[in-house]
Parts: structure tokens; C-alpha cells; sequence
């Protein structure tokens, strides 16, 4: 600046286009990535065939969670794979096995899925 408070441009450098905001400072340690509003980060949690207990990420209550037993895409191409071999009547098997299944768990309290376990 001069004397009078005028910004003093040097001649051979332009001046920033209009909207343009400086690049915020270095630092040193990482930053943590920007959250989006209504974003829930889970921590990894790696969930097993049985009820485990754990908190919440989308209550923060301490739970037990409750686990739904559903077939899966294997569990269909069992039955389909069986039907195509001429085994129609074994088909229904893949159903009843515990490890033709996918174990989901959800939360007791709010009901929302956590996770799942698949064999």
C-alpha cells in the first residue's frame, strides 16, 4: 500500500480475477474428510453368524443385535443348479442350509441394518 491506502499493484503482475479466494494454509497432519450432512460413518465392524453385542452408529444405544436368516443369490443358484440336474426334488435343500444363507443383523431399538454375515 501507499501512503494514501491505495493497494500498489506492480505493473507486470495481474491482479486476481474477480471470486478468486487464496488457497488455504499448509498443515502438517491430515485432515479428516468433509462429512456430508445426514451421514452416518460406520466403524468396520466384521459381523458373524451369532447375535454380537456392539453400539449403535445410527441410535448410539448399546445393543444386542437381532439376526434375520434370508437366502442369498447362491442359495437360488443351488436351487437352480439342483433343478437343472434333474434333482427338482432336492431344489428346496439350499433353503434349510445354514451355509446357503445370509445372516443379517439389525438393530433392536431403531431397526436399521448393520450388517451382514455370509457363509
Amino acid at each position: 500500500m501507499d501512503k494514501q491506502g491505495v493497494p500498489h499493484y506492480d505493473p507486470g503482475v495481474q491482479p486476481p480475477p474477480p471470486g478468486f479466494a487464496p488457497p488455504p494454509p499448509y498443515s502438517s497432519g491430515p485432515q479428516p474428510p468433509p462429512q456430508a450432512p445426514g451421514v452416518i460413518f460406520i466403524q468396520q465392524t466384521t459381523f458373524g453368524p451369532d447375535t454380537m453385542r456392539l453400539s449403535c452408529p445410527h441410535c448410539q444405544h448399546d445393543i444386542s443385535t437381532r439376526v434375520e436368516t434370508e437366502p442369498s443369490t447362491k442359495t437360488h443358484l443351488f436351487a437352480l443348479l439342483l433343478c437343472l440336474l434333474g434333482c427338482w426334488c432336492c431344489a428346496p435343500c439350499p433353503y434349510c442350509m445354514d451355509s446357503c444363507l445370509v445372516k443379517k443383523h439389525y438393530c433392536p431399538s431403531c431397526k436399521q441394518y448393520l450388517g451382514s454375515y455370509e457363509n
